[in-house]
């Protein structure tokens, strides 16, 4: 099984792209094969310093193949997550170790598709949300929340919207 809906949280962007280079499975390319995100298979015998390398922190590495070995051997079932609600979800998540409150609502958002979540603690989203609304003051958790609220189930295609505004105008992004 993969790991879009555990991992995508625990390591940054940059860091993501060389461990898919580096574990994920081969998949034919147009012009040479690419790699896709590893499984947790792919992950379960990695070791945490190779990953270091790779641009994770000691600690996410660490976590990252604790979760793989986990789904590997099924003693952490992702699939159970498509049973529970959002907040159920959330606490699932939050029991493993390494991950916080961002990283569950943004594993239900990017990793499960529920494009109701808003990552309400990931304050550059926050800061970016404050300025498309054009509020003179800055947002914590709850207000980010209330402020959603009208634009529900869509809270989620919000986030991603801030996002790749943002990167478009830093020039990350290309049209």
């Amino acid at each position: 099984m993969p790991l879009p809906a555990s991992s995508s949280a625990s390591p940054s962007h940059s860091s993501a792209q060389p461990a898919a280079a580096a574990y994920g499975p081969r998949l034919p390319g147009a012009n040479e094969p690419t790699a896709a995100f590893p499984r947790a298979v792919d992950l379960a015998g990695a070791d945490p310093e190779n990953l270091r390398r790779l641009g994770f922190s000691r600690n996410k590495g660490r976590n990252l193949v604790d979760l793989a070995q986990g789904v590997a051997q099924g003693r952490m079932d992702l699939k159970k997550l498509d049973t529970l609600d959002d907040q159920q979800a959330v606490k699932y998540l939050e029991a493993l170790r390494g991950i916080g409150r961002w990283s569950a609502e943004y594993v239900l958002l990017r990793g499960l598709g529920r494009w109701q979540i808003f990552p309400g603690d990931d304050v550059g989203a926050r800061k970016r949300l404050q300025a498309w609304l054009e509020l003179p003051d800055p947002l914590d958790y709850q207000e980010v929340g209330r402020l959603l609220s009208r634009w529900q189930p869509f809270g989620g295609l919000i986030y991603f919207h801030l996002l790749l505004s943002q990167l478009m105008e830093e020039g990350d992004l290309v049209t």
